[in-house]
């Protein structure tokens, strides 16, 4: 019976250890932020491009124009 017992408190102090250590670990709260950094930063590029996206477009086909006005070939 005592055996059980200290198996039981081995275990225990093993599992409070375990939590503690769970507890105080912040390497998945900084993974997370990272992330979240990151898909913000993805937002603000496709939010960009999309706004800007048929000036650029306008401005590439304009500049291809010229280029074909002034004597180059397709």
């Amino acid at each position: 019976m005592l055996h059980m017992i200290t198996n039981a408190s081995v275990m225990t102090r093993a599992a409070n250890g375990c939590l503690h250590r769970l507890k105080h670990d912040s390497s998945g709260v900084t993974a997370i932020e990272y992330g979240l950094i990151a898909g913000a930063i993805a937002v603000a590029i496709i939010t960009t491009v999309v706004a800007l996206g048929g000036d650029i477009n306008n401005m590439f086909a304009a500049v291809g124009s010229a280029l074909n006005s002034a004597g180059g070939t397709n």
